[in-house]
């Protein structure tokens, strides 16, 4: 029977797909590293206060990366190239989700506009991996080789999630309101289409490298296809929906080490 348990516990057991799997993590952690930190440093002077914040985000994403590799590492494997159809963070980008990299490889100022954006962009690709961490914690907390690895990443991924929300209140109750709404439904319509697209093209990967029949392969990509057809009817709400966490200043301190794979 399939299931998501079964499903990853099958790229797990192999080497060639588990490398692929954390080949394509850590490259997109690494890339939320670099643009975090790029922000951080072009946050308008208004804004410096949220620069620390900004900065722990990064580093956090950094760290993630970090794990994945070490992850690796423990099994004696090398990264491999991420194929570009499986590259989320980098087709998020090309698609105007997130601040655009020309923009942030230059020495100008963002403006408050460009916060906004970026914040609510966060909050939505947040979402999406806070809930992925939580499907690998429920299955895999335990685990001897990935459960360290999972627990911290995902409690990562909530603080992060935790941190839009509290932060996009704020800009609202400024009068970016409307705004903020608008860029979040943009946003969450481009990204669970970009994410149908690159779980497609991961399963296809996988597909080969496990060599599963055809009837197999079919079955997952009708799984996809159905998930994208709840969330763009009525799942991309979950999404752009803004309420106050429960914990506050999720992100005010020093970000976590990544702990030690022997």
């Amino acid at each position: 029977m399939l299931s998501a348990k079964s499903l990853f516990q099958e790229i797990l057991d192999n080497d060639e797909s588990f490398r692929l799997f954390c080949s394509i993590a850590a490259s997109g952690e690494s890339q939320g590293g670099w643009e975090n930190a790029r922000i951080a440093a072009l946050v308008p002077q208004s804004e410096r206060g949220l620069a620390p914040k900004i900065t722990r985000h990064g580093a956090d994403e950094d760290k993630h990366g970090r794990i994945f590799n070490a992850l690796m590492k423990k099994r004696g494997l090398e990264p491999v190239p991420v194929p570009p159809e499986t590259d989320y963070t980098m087709l998020l980008e090309r698609h105007g989700i997130g601040l655009a990299h020309e923009k942030l490889k230059g020495e100008e100022p963002l403006t408050v506009q460009d916060i906004v954006t970026y914040l609510s962009h966060s909050r939505v690709t947040e979402q999406r991996a806070s809930e992925e961490m939580e499907l690998l914690r429920k299955h895999f907390a335990d685990h001897p080789d990935l459960g360290r690895a999972v627990r911290m990443i995902s409690a990562d991924e909530d603080n992060h999630l935790a941190y839009c929300h509290e932060e996009l209140l704020r800009f609202a109750a400024q009068g970016h309101g409307r705004v903020i709404q608008r860029t979040l439904r943009e946003c969450a319509l481009a990204e669970i289409r970009i994410y149908r697209d690159v779980s497609l093209a991961v399963m296809d990967h996988m597909g080969r490298i496990l060599d599963w029949p055809r009837p197999k392969a079919a079955v997952l990509a009708a799984g996809i296809h159905a998930v994208y057809a709840w969330e763009r009817l009525a799942g991309w709400r979950r999404m752009v929906s803004l309420k106050m966490p429960e914990r506050r200043d999720a992100l005010g301190g020093p970000a976590t080490s990544a702990p030690e794979f022997a």
